[in-house]
C-alpha cells in the first residue's frame, strides 16, 4: 500500500506556524522556570516534531504537555523533577497503551464528551489569548492584535498568500523596530547539541507525584481521544489507533528527557491550528521542528533575544483562530439535544473547574451512562 504523500510547498510552510501560538509561550516559561539547556529543548522538540510528521504523514503535532508546564512555570519546579516527571508519563502510556486498557478507554468514551473536551480546550485557548496575550504590550498589544486579526480573516482561505505567514512577518517586523537585536543573536550563533541526562530514580518518583499525575486526565482526553477523533474528521479515510497515538506519545516521552528536551505529547488543538492555516500533510510539522532544531543547534544560547523581543499578542491571534477551530466541531452534535446538551455541560466543566478535564471526563461518562443504566438499556 503506497504511502500518502509529504508537501514542502507554501500551504505547508503556514500550517507550520499553526500552533506556535500554544508552544512558543509554554516553551519558554519551561526554560525560565526550570533552568532547562535552551539548545537540548530546542533541539529536541523539534526532532519529535519532524519526527512525528514522518510517522503520520499528516499533521499531527508535538506540543508540550500543559498541566505539567502549568505546574513547572507556577511553582518553579527544577529542571531535573520535570524531566523526570516526562520518563515517569512515558512509563504509564506505555503501560496504558501495551495492555489495551486505552483502546478500551476509547469504546467506552461516546463522541458527545470528546466533542465537549474538544469545546472546553477550544474555550480555554481563547480565553488565554484574551486573558495573558492580546493584552501583554499594552496598548500596542491590542492595536497589533487587532491587525493580525484582520489580516487572519481577509486570508485565511487565500492560497496565494497563506495567513499565518503573514501574521508571522507582521511580529518579527515589530520586534525588529522595537527590541529585537539582531547583533546579539549573530554574537550568540555557533553549533550547540543536546545534552544527554539522567535525573535519578528520585526525581522521576517526585515527578510523577508531583506532575504525571495531574497530567494524565488532560492527555488520556485531549491528546488520545480527542486527537483522534479530530484525525477522524479531517481523515476519515486514515484511521488511526488509540494504541499508535499512545505509542508515539510514551516513546516520545522514554527519549525526550534523557536528551534534555521537555516532555511533550500530541494534541487535537495542534493539529486543528495546522490544518487551519493550510497544513494537510507531515511536511507542516516537518518544516516547523526544522526551525527549532535549526535554531537550537546555531543559535540556542541567544534564543532569549528573541523569546524577549516577539510579541505575544501576535501569539495570542494565531491561539485564537487555533481555539476556535475546536470549538466549530461541536456543530455536529447540533441535530441531537441531548447530545448537544452533553457536549455543552462538558465542555463548560473542563474549562471552569479546577482538573476541569478530569472532572469533565468523569462526569460526563456518569451522565451518558446513568440514564441507561436505569432504564435498562
Amino acid at each position: 500500500m503506497q504511502k500518502p504523500p509529504i508537501r514542502f510547498n507554501r500551504q505547508e510552510l503556514a500550517g507550520a506556524f499553526g500552533d506556535i501560538g500554544t508552544d512558543f509561550p509554554l516553551i519558554v516559561g519551561l526554560i525560565l522556570a526550570a533552568g532547562l539547556n535552551t539548545p537540548s529543548v530546542l533541539i529536541v522538540f523539534g526532532l519529535m516534531q519532524v519526527l512525528s510528521g514522518f510517522l503520520y504523514r499528516m499533521p499531527m503535532p508535538v506540543q508540550p504537555l500543559k498541566a505539567m508546564a502549568t505546574l513547572v512555570i507556577a511553582q518553579k519546579i527544577a529542571g531535573p523533577v520535570l524531566l523526570g516527571a516526562g520518563l515517569a508519563i512515558g512509563v504509564v502510556m506505555l503501560l496504558l497503551s501495551a495492555t489495551g486498557l486505552l483502546t478500551w478507554l476509547g469504546k467506552i468514551v461516546p463522541k458527545p464528551i470528546v466533542r465537549g473536551i474538544q469545546f472546553g480546550l477550544g474555550l480555554s485557548l481563547c480565553g488565554l489569548a484574551f486573558r495573558e496575550y492580546i493584552p501583554a504590550i499594552g496598548t500596542n498589544g491590542y492595536l497589533l492584535a487587532g491587525v493580525a486579526f484582520v489580516i487572519v480573516v481577509l486570508l485565511l482561505q487565500n492560497q496565494k498568500y497563506p495567513a499565518s505567514l503573514a501574521v508571522i512577518v507582521l511580529g518579527m517586523g515589530y520586534a525588529l523596530f522595537t527590541n529585537l537585536q539582531p547583533v546579539v543573536l549573530m554574537q550568540s550563533a555557533g553549533i550547540t547539541l543536546p545534552q544527554p541526562h539522567w535525573p535519578g530514580a528520585p526525581n522521576i518518583w517526585k515527578g510523577f507525584l508531583l506532575l504525571a499525575i495531574p497530567q494524565i486526565p488532560l492527555s488520556l482526553s485531549n491528546s488520545m481521544l480527542a486527537t483522534r477523533q479530530v484525525i477522524e474528521d479531517l481523515y476519515p479515510e486514515r484511521r488511526t489507533s488509540l494504541t499508535k497515538i499512545g505509542l508515539t506519545y510514551a516513546a516520545m516521552n522514554l527519549v525526550s528527557p534523557l536528551l534534555g528536551g521537555i516532555p511533550v505529547c500530541h494534541g487535537a488543538g495542534g493539529m486543528m491550528g495546522h490544518y487551519t492555516f493550510g497544513g494537510r500533510t507531515g511536511g507542516s510539522v516537518i518544516i516547523y521542528g526544522s526551525l527549532y532544531i535549526l535554531i537550537g543547534i546555531f543559535f540556542g544560547n541567544g534564543f532569549d533575544e528573541v523569546i524577549k523581543a516577539f510579541p505575544l499578542p501576535v501569539l495570542g491571534v494565531i491561539l485564537l483562530f487555533e481555539g476556535l477551530a475546536l470549538i466549530r466541531l461541536l456543530r455536529d452534535t447540533a441535530g441531537a439535544d441531548r447530545q448537544f446538551g452533553l457536549a455543552l455541560l462538558v465542555g463548560l466543566m473542563a474549562f471552569g473547574l479546577p482538573y476541569g478535564f478530569a472532572v469533565a471526563l468523569v462526569a460526563g461518562l456518569a451522565l451518558y451512562y446513568l440514564p441507561n443504566l436505569r432504564t435498562g438499556r
